[in-house]
């Protein structure tokens, strides 16, 4: 009996994917209709390396995964991507330096395991944001999922970003090791979240408004922030009401909570080494 991947077997070969292709200038223009996840990357790696293209546009994106992942080169060239529809699971996973901008909502995983550039939401997203993400920066207009930034980690100058307009449920920044989460809470009364923080033992979280004790994991503490994260939250939530629209004054003057691991290892105890 044969066994079909129902991703890749029923891929249509470039050949007879160049029709959903237009070039003008340095701009490709894809029509996402029907195309799977392999066709849609293929013909971005297609604009981008055949055809020199640093500009793509995707029109009628309906749920393909992985869209984004492919376009790794040496060379420094940065490619962007704008997405009319919404794009399905692990959107710009393995990122290396490239920028996408979604225009609707995005599903789980957006920026797994990201490198380097930026994805701009300009809607919600799921579950697992930022998972892994260890570069970069990722701005979402509205809410996310749970376990947000789940792993997000950071190494010496790499230092990861994400600023979420809305807020987000549980589990956010948990096992967070690195990286730096904002979570603005613009279209809320109230976070209502909890688990925040859960085995966190690396990077920040900043958080709009206000958080009930009980809302926070034990291996965090909330501490008054210093003249850095003013700094830090001017240039990021600057940017970040630049690119939605907002009063930057008005977002940054409300008062922000800093969270910070109380533990570099905070499950030493139960390990058997």
């Amino acid at each position: 009996m044969k066994f079909y991947d129902l991703f890749l077997d029923f891929s249509r070969k470039l050949d007879e994917l160049i029709p959903r292709i237009r070039v003008q200038g340095d701009v490709a223009e894809i029509d996402a209709k029907d195309l799977t996840h392999k066709e849609i990357n293929d013909l971005i790696r297609y604009a981008v390396f055949e055809h020199n293209c640093n500009k793509i546009r995707l029109l009628n994106v309906v749920g393909q995964r992985y869209i984004g992942t492919r376009i790794f080169s040496r060379n420094p060239r940065k490619i962007s991507v704008e997405i009319f529809g919404c794009p399905g699971n692990d959107l710009g996973a393995f990122l290396a330096g490239h920028k996408i901008v979604v225009h609707g909502n995005a599903q789980d995983g957006v920026g797994n395991t990201m490198d380097d550039g930026e994805i701009i939401v300009h809607g919600r997203a799921g579950d697992v944001v930022a998972m892994s993400m260890r570069g970069g920066r990722i701005m979402i207009r509205d809410d996310v999922g749970y376990r947000t930034a789940i792993h997000m980690k950071e190494y010496k100058e790499k230092v990861p970003v994400l600023i979420v307009g809305g807020t987000s449920q549980d589990f956010l920044g948990e096992y967070m090791a690195g990286g730096r989460v904002i979570l603005l809470g613009l279209y809320s009364a109230k976070h209502r979240g909890r688990y925040i923080g859960t085995g966190m033992h690396g990077g920040i979280i900043y958080v709009r408004g206000k958080l009930e004790p009980w809302q926070v994991g034990r291996e965090v503490g909330i501490l008054e922030l210093s003249s850095e994260d003013f700094r830090f939250l001017e240039k990021h939530v600057g940017d970040f009401c630049k690119e939605f629209g907002f009063d930057a004054d008005e977002v940054l003057g409300d008062k922000f909570l800093k969270l910070l691991p109380v533990s570099k290892r905070p499950y030493g105890k139960v390990y058997v080494y």
